[in-house]
């Protein structure tokens, strides 16, 4: 007798007397079939009949969670295994093996999917029979401890640790095959791919005009010229042979709603994404995570809605460039865009794993003003999350489906990256971001120079009296602080420019208004409709300071002629201002003479502090081989890495240098190395940065 299956593929079950009607038989014909103590296997797509249930929770079990993929064949539930079931059977007689660990990782991901089935969502009930089959089957003939799905992912993660190339993997593909004829393995790395898509770790490609004028994208995916520049979306037209087009760019995007969801998917990440809530410190004074500030605090003021569910996600931005290539001489500029999740604790949110990848955006060139373009995708998606949220299934809480929404808090990059996000620029009289139109600057020989740093101390405090900085007094107060309404008016009167680098289109040089300030557009920020509100939005890499001070320091010490700051314009400089009489420059007969200062080491200061350096050991990890950063000569410092520089400025720096320049020289640089170390400590007192600061 043939038993009619169909109502295990219906999506919308609550709505369905079919699937009800269908449910009930089947419970009626596994009834006979529970054990002595009244249990027997669960086959919802989220037990997989790895699990036992007594048989009034089957009936809950497989209405909330569906009927499982691929059972075909009830032999658990009383039907006969036909002679050829085992290829469509789940459970130990189908080759499933019940301990495989990818059990958890389709469990996670189907339900998922059954979550949106319950709530209306889209699904689709054939997207994983490939994944299925490849976890019934078996690596190779014998082989229990596998599955081919098992082997392959495992496979696919030493590629990426390794560095393997595509070209490498199918070689060793076509090796196994050869050595292993019965293995059960794909034929490429394509396949994989293919396969790994499937299980959500995919991502979108999308041309881009080679002068960055416009992504080939929703409206513009069919076109065949940039709607801007009208420049072709080809290479190479199609050929007989291929019959492909090559575009000139690919932006690589990777969609970030379904890997948050992916972290509610377990319970022991979805526990830890309410971190920020219930791990927040309770002393004013401390700060140990983002939650803690003032930003995140007038954020949640101004949001209620938003932060009335603590598992809506705080996410932040970081983009650089960097050369693919390494140390090539090839000039290449990529620039990966991240996002990390700060609901999670400090001690796991800037983790590797925890980082997610957004958008890889092609070189070989810097994007700058054009980075908005890029971000186009995200942008977009972004605000759906804000304003419409995504259905989450919360596996720390039984039947937990939300809705979750997401905000951008703000960005993290170094000063160049933050005039291209902000579109404040980031060279100029006005360059400061934070004294905006205030910015106090003048015009040095070969560079523009900011000074009146001094008016953010106190107004009795002795340097605002002191003549040597720039020859006056400082009397003025700190800058002001724009308000938000001050921002929007500036930008206001920024006008719109041509997005590209086309000669003709974006590529020609505008000169800016004086009402437009230092700003070169609006940025695509603004569209998120909370960005405006939003107190901090662009912070300064810590370790990008630290390490551009660092070289700065070292070379001014070292007298490094590639990085010495105390150069002979700086010393006329001097002379301009009339200041610091005894460092001019001054002729000796037909030479011009640079007396020595006090804050430089002499030749045999140099060696002994480079020794010094050689000979610093370090427990495994902590820092790299310091003394392999020294020049032969024990001259100068080479090659010195951000973490490099953070390891001298902190432990090195204030004691290597003591005895080697004067009492007041030395403690200004310890001052200076205690700053950086405060303010990269896991926790920060507020009362020491205010300490500091006077």
């Amino acid at each position: 007798m043939t038993i009619d299956k169909s109502w295990t593929t219906i999506r919308r079950r609550g709505s369905s007397n079919e699937f009800w009607n269908g449910l009930q038989h089947f419970l009626q014909t596994a009834k006979p079939f529970v054990n002595d103590r009244g249990f027997i296997k669960c086959p919802c797509r989220r037990c997989l009949n790895n699990a036992s249930h007594q048989l009034e929770d089957l009936e809950s079990h497989i209405f909330r969670n569906g009927f499982m993929f691929g059972y075909n064949q009830w032999i658990h539930h009383g039907e006969l295994a036909s002679a050829n079931a085992g290829t469509t059977v789940a459970g130990p007689s189908g080759g499933i093996h019940e301990r495989d660990e990818m059990f958890d990782v389709l469990d996670d991901i189907i339900s998922e999917d059954a979550d949106e089935d319950a709530v209306g969502g889209p699904s689709s009930n054939d997207q994983y029979d490939d994944l299925f089959a490849a976890l019934r089957s078996e690596l190779y003939p014998g082989v229990s401890s596998f599955s081919s799905l098992n082997f392959l992912v495992k496979l696919m993660h030493l590629k990426v640790l390794n560095k393997w190339t595509n070209k490498s993997f199918d070689e060793l593909l076509k090796l196994l095959k050869l050595a292993f004829p019965k293995i059960d393995l794909v034929e490429s790395h394509y396949e994989a791919k293919k396969l790994m898509t499937k299980m959500g770790l995919g991502y979108s490609s999308i041309h881009v005009c080679k002068n960055d004028c416009a992504l080939f994208w929703k409206e513009n995916s069919l076109k065949d010229t940039c709607p801007v520049c009208s420049e072709s979306r080809w290479k190479l037209q199609s050929s007989k042979r291929s019959g492909k087009n090559v575009p000139h760019k690919v932006l690589r995007y990777f969609p970030v709603g379904p890997r948050l969801k992916r972290l509610f998917a377990t319970s022991k990440t979805a526990k830890l994404m309410r971190w920020h809530s219930t791990g927040k410190s309770k002393d004013n004074d401390v700060m140990r995570h983002p939650v803690d500030g003032k930003s995140w605090q007038e954020f949640d003021k101004r949001h209620p809605q938003f932060t009335g569910d603590v598992r809506n996600v705080r996410l932040g931005l970081a983009a650089d460039g960097f050369n693919p290539f390494g140390n090539m001489s090839l000039s290449y500029s990529m620039w990966p865009v991240v996002l990390t999740t700060y609901n999670l604790p400090p001690w796991i949110c800037m983790k590797a794993e925890y980082l997610m990848l957004s958008l890889l955006i092609p070189g070989p060139q810097s994007p700058g003003k054009d980075i908005d373009v890029f971000l186009r995708p995200l942008i977009d998606e972004l605000k759906e999350l804000w304003v419409h949220g995504l259905d989450t299934r919360d596996a720390a809480y039984e039947n937990g489906v939300f809705r979750m929404r997401d905000a951008l808090l703000w960005t993290v990059n170094d000063f160049p990256a933050r005039s291209s996000l902000s579109g404040w620029s980031g060279q100029g009289y006005r360059a400061c971001p934070t004294c905006n139109e205030d910015t106090p600057s003048m015009r040095v020989i070969g560079k523009t120079a900011y000074f009146g740093h001094r008016r953010f101390l106190e107004t009795n405090h002795h340097w605002r009296s002191n003549l040597q900085f720039d020859g006056r007094t400082e009397r003025k107060r700190p800058p002001r602080r724009f308000s938000t309404t001050d921002i929007l008016e500036q930008l206001r009167r920024v006008k719109t420019g041509i997005p590209g680098k086309h000669p003709n289109y974006g590529g020609v040089k505008r000169k800016r208004g004086d009402d437009e300030l230092n700003w070169r557009k609006k940025s695509i920020f603004y569209e998120l409709p909370y960005w405006a509100t939003i107190e901090l939005k662009h912070n300064l890499d810590v370790m990008h300071i630290e390490k551009n001070v660092c070289d700065s320091l070292l070379g001014t010490l070292l007298a490094d002629p590639h990085k010495l700051k105390d150069t002979d314009n700086a010393r006329r400089d001097l002379a301009k201002l009339g200041i610091r009489h005894e460092l001019h420059l001054f002729e000796d007969g037909n030479k011009l003479m640079k007396p020595a200062a006090d804050y430089t080491f002499s030749e045999a200061n140099r060696r002994k502090f480079c020794r010094f350096i050689r000979s610093v050991k370090f427990p495994d990890g902590f820092a790299s081989n310091m003394s392999k950063k020294v020049a032969q000569n024990d001259s100068r410092l080479l090659g010195l890495k951000s973490h490099d520089c953070h390891v001298i400025m902190q432990r090195l720096l204030p004691v290597g240098c003591r005895s080697l320049v004067t009492k007041n020289i030395w403690s200004t640089i310890v001052e200076l190395c205690t700053f950086f170390k405060q303010l990269c400590a896991s926790t920060v007192n507020i009362s020491d940065m205010v300490e500091a600061q006077k």
